[in-house]
């Protein structure tokens, strides 16, 4: 079978078994650009099928995946510093991919509309560039992805909610991208005040287009609470709850997140503060 002939999640499949993360990326930005063409009606039809993904995407031989706690601290104020702080969103943005395709794989037996394909495919997509746009950042810095090790628990809310679809679409866009909100606009002063407007522009991307992905996981939590009659909020409290490990922490980008459909009541019962105290903790 050529490689245009798979089926969306079998494409799905083979972003994930691929290892080095440029080859990665290129062949998600091929499958995603073959899935548009299809819906456009400029190919033949693309099903969506069925696939069995790996537990675990595959990975370079570098970075080294250490524990978090045995991750180098680097003060972002000093270059060295500059550089772990790029190679640790690289990180973010190549296992965001893999999440954005493995939601399609792994879940690809259950019924949904074809709009919930078309955003997840232009979200691998997007990741994809993301990725690519910081790789191009370190090496603008002399460095690369991979030169510096990371961390080793990016896929383990993956691993967590692979049998409970509600619960990966509460725990990744709802919970983790939308923590990106929250820390990014801090990422970029960091980098208008080191002069270096290469990286302000590839954040600034990432930054606009992360509104989307949190906002597509929103969209597809509330169409399935309402598919199984059950309450938005009450059900991602529960599975926040069940699911990710520790409290949310403020600060939030509650305009952002606003935006993206996630209201403050969603996320301010579940902070480290108490919610009754949310109007100090800004």
């Amino acid at each position: 079978m050529m490689p245009d002939d798979l089926s969306l999640a079998e494409r799905a499949a083979q972003v994930l078994t691929t290892a080095d993360g440029r080859e990665k990326t290129a062949l998600s930005r091929h499958h995603a650009a073959e899935w548009f063409a299809a819906r456009r009606g400029d190919r033949a039809p693309i099903a969506i099928g069925t696939a069995t993904p790996p537990l675990h995407p595959a990975r370079p031989d570098r970075p080294e995946l250490l524990s978090p706690r045995d991750v180098p601290r680097r003060r972002p104020g000093s270059r060295p510093g500059q550089i772990a702080l790029l190679h640790a969103v690289g990180h973010i943005e190549l296992n965001a991919v893999d999440l954005h395709w493995d939601i399609i794989a792994r879940f690809s037996h259950v019924e949904m509309p074809v709009g919930f394909y078309d955003d997840w495919v232009k979200a691998a997509d997007e990741e994809s560039n993301h990725f690519n746009l910081i790789c191009e950042c370190l090496e603008g810095l002399d460095s690369h992805y991979g030169a510096l090790p990371a961390h080793a628990g990016m896929w383990r809310a993956a691993e967590d909610t692979a049998q409970d679809f509600m619960g990966r679409l509460a725990v990744v866009p709802m919970v983790l991208e939308a923590r990106g909100l929250d820390v990014t606009p801090g990422m970029i002063d960091i980098f208008r005040k080191a002069k270096l407007p290469e990286v302000v522009a590839a954040l600034k991307v990432i930054y606009a287009e992360e509104v989307g992905h949190v906002a597509y996981g929103s969209k597809w939590f509330h169409f399935l609470c309402g598919r199984h009659n059950l309450d938005p909020k009450d059900e991602f409290h529960r599975l926040v709850r069940t699911y990710f490990h520790g409290a949310l922490k403020p600060p939030f980008n509650e305009e952002k997140r606003a935006e993206a459909g996630l209201p403050p009541d969603f996320y301010w019962p579940l902070a480290e503060d108490p919610i009754g105290d949310r109007g100090t903790s800004r």
